[in-house]
């Protein structure tokens, strides 16, 4: 039986391929990112539409490229918006939508930088408003059973556990082009799903 974590980089490196050779790849080049795709603007506003996301005055997005949209429509919105920090070296940070009126100053938070320079860093031992939904990045996802690969540091499942600790269960959507849904994701036992994918094209929810 192969080896699950060599599956996993397979499998990144077939996707990251195919997203270059398909041109459907935006800046920043993917390889060893989650990847910026063709559409990423088009999945966040369906994303925006949903139910789950309309009732959420806290959500949290990951600082990943193709969530730049969805971090945006967050604050314009005025909902609260958490965000990681890259490789959690600083732990999150937390910006109020309701206090960026600006629409330069809210796509400007919505960046890392923007984030970094804007947002409040704070610990999870700190209070603060439970999001009610977690949008975060993939490399790949399974459209029929939900697991989702990262790009290989693990810092993806370990903000996912880290939330649903504190809080319980909340529901997890990500946003991906359609090249990215594949036919099962390698999994191990510390591996965090998706509840909801959203591609440019249309709404998938994984059954219960």
């Amino acid at each position: 039986m192969k080896d699950v974590k060599l599956a996993k980089q397979e499998l990144r490196e077939r996707v990251w391929k195919l997203m270059e050779e398909k041109g459907v790849s935006k800046f920043p080049p993917p390889r060893g990112r989650i990847p910026n795709f063709a559409g990423a603007e088009l999945a966040a506003k369906k994303l925006s539409d949903l139910e789950e996301w309309k009732v959420s005055s806290t959500v949290f997005v990951s600082p990943d490229s193709p969530q730049a949209k969805v971090r945006e429509i967050a604050l314009e919105e005025g909902k609260t918006l958490i965000m990681a920090t890259p490789r959690l070296k600083r732990g999150f940070v937390l910006l109020d939508g309701k206090r960026l009126r600006n629409p330069k100053l809210v796509r400007f938070a919505s960046t890392i930088r923007g984030a970094m320079k804007l947002g409040k860093f704070f610990t999870l031992e700190e209070d603060f408003s439970k999001p009610s939904l977690i949008v975060i990045g993939c490399v790949a996802v399974d459209p029929k059973n939900g697991y989702r690969l990262g790009k290989g540091g693990g810092y993806g499942d370990r903000e996912v556990a880290i939330l649903t600790r504190k809080f319980g269960r909340i529901k997890v959507a990500t946003t991906v082009h359609e090249i990215q849904l594949v036919d099962g994701v390698p999994a191990e036992k510390h591996d965090s799903k998706v509840d909801i994918i959203v591609t440019p094209e249309r709404v998938i929810r994984i059954s219960e």
